[in-house]
């Protein structure tokens, strides 16, 4: 059965990776062979004089073969119907009226709502979408109104198909979106008619899980100091995410924190809790059927307490919203009662297998998910390294084993994950999962019961002297180990070297598996060699954001858009790149003007890593003014030479910011990047007025290989005269797909013509290189095609 599931574990992971699904005919054909194989290993069964080692091996492979092939066409079939749930391209873009019904807690954020959506007319679109509900700008609009799940609306929206920012190492967002089966994704139209046509009509799960959290909020709510006005206790949104997995209220900087001490997997409804509770259900209700004769006469107490821990198992599922990692735990939990109600005694192994497959069975996208590998290995570790054992020894070397396998063995999923890894972990759990799962998870769920909400303000307590601890080991120089994105080789061999450390005491040079996670911790990525350089236009949606890198020196040219009050370009794209990449200094930040799209993660790159100086054209009174780096104006003549690369600013004129009345885009900042293989012209949003001031102070200079195009190709930019002094063969446009201001223009787009233009809403970040002798040009869409990318 283990070859079996692994096969079919092999086949789905394959299938995710692919650019294209199989047709109808090569379907046919892995139908066939599929059978096939399974007919030739029932012989092998059949067969006496074949039970033999050798055929015992070749009838496994047999099986394992014809499971991969039966996972192929199971994830095929599935992929093709989530793909026909996906909203028609003619669609995109339109006003389309829609009747249905809100599916999911709506979310509030700074700007209005974010909810799921459940479609029931027109029958062109998806069943399920994901909108947003914007506050209106115009004095006359009412207001928003406020949103309960299970509402049926009609609503007039514009939707677009699932589409995602790409980059190197970046999280995919289409994949996610596929996963969750949402079809389209949108914002609900302003000053149209938007009529709710019924109240609580649907979802009753998702309602109750909304009043927990209006209670939840109501009781946590303290008063603002200097406003007075309420706001969510400090800790409120972590007790919320524990009791009913809404994680919208936990600020970015305490997942900071929980990501480098270790317990991200406390503070979310994690298999430990949903173990937890299930087992003290199951305890609970064992004690108390043995004290009822005549209920014992009717069904014994252990199948009672079996049917007891897995109602508590699910029902606190649901209370999570059925989240993947939820429903992982509840697929263990139903086979190990399965098999306790038929009255056997199942090998964990067994257990853990069977609830892998039914995982996959149900979701076959799992195996992208962080989660899938990190659970289901956590789990596999904690049977390797405690499995076959003659004795347990005293609990204290039970949990110290248990916690070394996991400091070691999860190592390597970690750092080919998230490219970080705590190295406090052990202590932080050692403090954090007694308190956690003991005492605050079951107040909380205690609270959440009518009338007991009080119970709340004991669990902030704790909670709150507990991230006072973490926040202490999380601020220690050495709490976090960064990593550079490894091979798939090195991460295999890596694991390999877990595994054999792991080996049981007494197993000869069990020290060999330390030298292949010593190569997974010292490895880094190859950088451009002396007179060569890399620059990256990172697809962070309207904006830009450039990473630009010598032999020995890393220059990221502006910072993208932000998003909201916690999450910009910088912490969601920029930084998780620079770190797959090995970046852990930048040497210069190049702020080129002061709009949003271009300076919002500024901050969070500064905050998330070392940066030496930062050149800018923003005016003093700029908040990003107030960074604690060395700043200085970007200005026309400023050169400097970086391991043989010439850079040189172009504009503006130190004259230009003596100006009372200067527009912000025309103060971008222009930089000119010169190696021996080749040239780049970095442009920013300047505008006509630029590029002609440009054509008569820098003519001689403006000659480039290849161009940054000005202001995501605005029609206010890119003229003729400008794009004929450039000369450049290659264009590349940073633009947000279907952006609101429908760049690049169409008659900008007929002026590059005959040269090779990238889009980053197209292609994802594009990256050029150029070495002594040659320049590339790579594309992530082109690095790694997906069958669900549009």
């Amino acid at each position: 059965m283990t070859a079996i599931i692994a096969g079919f574990v092999l086949g789905l992971t394959w299938l995710q990776q692919q650019a294209q699904l199989p047709g109808p005919m090569a379907q046919g054909w892995l139908l066939a062979t599929a059978v096939l194989l399974a007919l030739l290993a029932c012989l092998l069964r059949l067969r006496p004089d074949r039970q033999g080692g050798v055929w015992q091996v070749a009838r496994l492979l047999l099986l394992c073969l014809c499971a991969i092939l039966c996972a192929v066409l199971w994830g095929s079939w599935r992929a093709e119907q989530r793909l026909a749930e996906m909203l028609p391209t003619t669609l995109e873009g339109q006003d389309i009226a829609l009747v249905g019904a809100i599916a999911s807690l709506p979310q509030r954020t700074e700007r209005g709502w974010r909810f799921d959506f459940a479609v029931e007319q027109p029958a062109a679109l998806p069943s399920r979408i994901s909108l947003v509900w914007y506050e209106s700008s115009a004095s006359a609009d009412p207001g928003l109104p406020f949103l309960h799940v299970g509402e049926r609306w009609q609503l007039v929206v514009r939707l677009r198909r699932p589409h995602g920012n790409l980059n190197p190492h970046g999280f995919d967002y289409a994949a996610w979106l596929l996963e969750r089966v949402i079809g389209a994704t949108g914002y609900v139209r302003p000053r149209a008619e938007q009529r709710r046509l019924d109240e609580d009509a649907a979802y009753p799960v998702e309602r109750w899980r909304e009043a927990i959290r209006a209670r939840f909020e109501h009781t946590l709510s303290v008063s603002d100091s200097t406003t007075g006005q309420p706001e969510l206790a400090p800790y409120a949104g972590v007790l919320i995410a524990l009791a009913i997995g809404d994680q919208q209220a936990v600020s970015r900087s305490q997942w900071d924190v929980f990501a480098r001490t270790g317990i991200t997997h406390l503070v979310s409804i994690s298999g430990l809790h949903i173990t937890m509770l299930a087992g003290l259900a199951y305890a609970l209700l064992s004690f108390l059927w043995r004290r009822f004769p005549l209920l014992m006469q009717h069904l014994p107490a252990q199948r009672a307490a079996v049917l007891g821990g897995l109602g508590a198992a699910l029902g606190y599922s649901l209370l999570a919203g059925f989240a993947v990692p939820a429903q992982r735990t509840l697929y263990m939990l139903a086979v190990l009662a399965l098999a306790l109600w038929m009255r056997r005694n199942p090998a964990a192994r067994t257990i853990l297998m069977l609830a892998l497959l039914c995982v996959l069975i149900v979701d076959p996208w799992a195996v992208m998910a962080p989660g899938f590998w990190l659970s289901f290995g956590a789990v596999a570790l904690l049977l390797y390294v405690g499995g076959g054992r003659l004795a347990t020894g005293h609990w204290l070397r039970v949990w110290g084993r248990a916690q070394w396998a996991m400091c070691i063995g999860m190592l390597p999923l970690l750092l080919v994950l998230f490219q970080q890894f705590s190295l406090i972990s052990p202590l932080a759990n050692a403090l954090a999962i007694p308190l956690v799962s003991l005492i605050i998870t079951p107040l909380v769920l205690l609270a959440a019961l009518p009338g007991l909400e009080f119970l709340l303000h004991p669990a902030h307590a704790l909670m709150t002297a507990l991230m006072w601890l973490m926040q202490a080991l999380a601020d220690l120089p050495f709490s976090a180990w960064q990593q550079a994105a490894a091979p798939l080789w090195l991460i295999a061999l890596a694991l390999l070297g877990a595994l054999w450390l792991l080996l049981p005491r007494g197993f000869p040079a069990r020290w060999l598996g330390l030298l292949p996670l010593l190569a997974l911790l010292l490895w880094m990525p190859a950088r451009p060699g002396a007179g060569e350089v890399q620059a990256t236009v990172l697809d962070v949606g309207q904006g830009l954001a450039v990473h630009v890198q010598t032999h020995a020196h890393d220059l990221l040219f502006d910072t993208g858009p932000a998003y909201s009050d916690e999450a910009d370009s910088g912490n969601r794209i920029i930084l998780p790149y620079l770190r797959a990449a090995g970046v852990a200094t930048l040497d210069l930040l190049v702020i080129t003007h002061a709009d949003v799209d271009h300076s919002g993660g500024a901050a969070s790159v500064v905050d998330g890593m070392r940066v030496v100086r930062m050149l800018s054209s923003v005016p003093f009174e700029n908040a990003l003014a107030a960074l604690p780096l060395v700043q200085a104006p970007c200005a026309a003549g400023q050169s400097w030479e970086w391991d043989g690369v010439h850079f040189e600013f172009l504009h503006p004129q130190t004259t230009d910011y003596a100006a009372e009345a200067r527009k912000s885009n025309d103060m971008s900042c222009v930089l000119r990047i010169n190696s021996p293989g080749g040239s780049l012209l970095l442009t920013g949003d300047i505008e006509a007025r630029t590029e002609a001031r440009l054509l008569a102070d820098a003519a001689d200079r403006l000659r480039t290989d290849i161009l940054l195009v000005p202001h995501h190709g605005s029609s206010t930019s890119s003229t003729p005269a400008f794009i004929a002094a450039v000369g450049a063969h290659t264009a590349i446009i940073p633009v947000g797909y279907r952006n609101r201001f429908r760049h690049p223009h169409p008659a900008v787009l007929e002026r590059y013509a005959g040269m090779q233009v990238y889009r980053t809403d197209r292609d994802g970040a594009v990256t050029v290189r150029y070495s002594s002798d040659k320049a590339e040009v790579a594309t992530a869409r082109a690095a790694d095609p997906r069958y669900w990318r549009p």
